[in-house]
């Protein structure tokens, strides 16, 4: 008798490992509780210049609470309230938010201030600069803000560095975008250390202690599984490097907004499915697409592999 696929579907025994780090970063976690606030502190409208954080499903909902999200400063009426996205500003959007008289907000992430608390030093005792990172992104043009365009030089990928041409007689640095594939960013300081032996390191690593440990997370369930499933937005540059980690772990690897995105086809013999998800990603993405799969294969069995270490939390400002 010939088995109709509703069945050959359910007879495809599956097994969901989750990565380790899963559910928003300190800073993520920051900036939603402070729009959070702010709207319960004074209602509807409250203005954020850029995505409070890059997750489709983040901004929808606030959006949908009266939430106005907008890319210029002059859009925000005078006087109104305006939180500073976690990915942060440069000195002139605060200037021209204070022109306005706007009752501003800060949810920049910690990490990406020490960024810039950097960018500052090093430009004061006149460092030529390499900013490492994706040029549009808005942490990156939020930190170039910070440092004198004389003193500017930006390197986006390993090629960049061979057409750099720094003074050599002048002390040179190099800062970089916090939410950057750990392996890359060292491939990239390892050639500007051979061009440049004079180069200075920051005191401190860039890369943000929770982009690291996902894709370390990445790492590890790449070691077990045959697919991967990044839960991401595609302007989210971190869960964007999550999925390039598990492709050079060599796992197939793919990133979705949400579960409506998964083509259950994906998973064709593929038994063993390991689920990440980017750091602005909230819980309920991922429950929601564990859901999915255990409808489309009854009897899937999901390995949670629990975090090593507790969640850090970052204080919030006066609201």
């Amino acid at each position: 008798m010939e088995m109709s696929m509703a069945n050959q579907v359910t007879m495809d025994n599956k097994e969901i490992f989750l990565a380790r780090t899963q559910g928003f970063c300190a800073g993520v976690g920051r900036a939603v509780k402070i729009v959070e606030q702010a709207l319960k502190k004074y209602g509807p409208p409250i203005y954020v210049f850029h995505e409070i954080v890059h997750n489709t499903y983040v901004v929808k909902d606030f959006i949908n609470r009266g939430v106005i999200f907008v890319e210029e400063i002059g859009h925000v009426p005078l006087g109104e309230h305006l939180i500073f996205s976690a990915h942060g500003v440069s000195p002139d959007i605060i200037h021209e938010a204070k022109e306005r008289n706007l009752i501003c907000i800060d949810a920049t992430c910690p990490l990406v201030k020490k960024i810039h608390r950097l960018a500052i030093e090093f430009s004061q005792r006149g460092y030529q600069i390499i900013l490492v990172g994706h040029k549009g992104h808005q942490e990156i043009r939020g930190t170039s803000g910070y440092i004198d365009p004389k003193l500017l030089h930006y390197v986006q990928k390993l090629d960049d560095v061979v057409n750099l041409a720094l003074a050599p007689n002048k002390p040179i640095t190099y800062l970089t975008q916090t939410t950057l594939s750990v392996d890359d960013t060292r491939e990239i300081i390892a050639a500007l250390k051979m061009k440049y032996p004079q180069l200075k390191e920051p005191s401190t690593d860039n890369i943000c202690f929770a982009t690291q440990k996902r894709q370390d997370a990445v790492k590890e369930l790449a070691k077990m599984v045959d697919v991967m499933i990044v839960c991401g937005s595609p302007n989210s540059s971190n869960s964007n490097r999550l999925k390039e980690t598990g492709e050079k772990a060599g796992v197939v690897s793919y990133i979705i907004d949400d579960e409506s995105q998964l083509n259950i086809g994906m998973l064709k013999r593929k038994n063993k499915v390991g689920i990440s998800s980017g750091a602005s990603v909230p819980w309920i993405i991922v429950e929601r697409l564990v859901d999915k799969i255990q409808t489309a294969y009854p009897g899937t069995i999901v390995h949670n592999l629990e975090s090593e270490s507790p969640k850090k939390a970052f204080p919030l400002p006066e609201i």
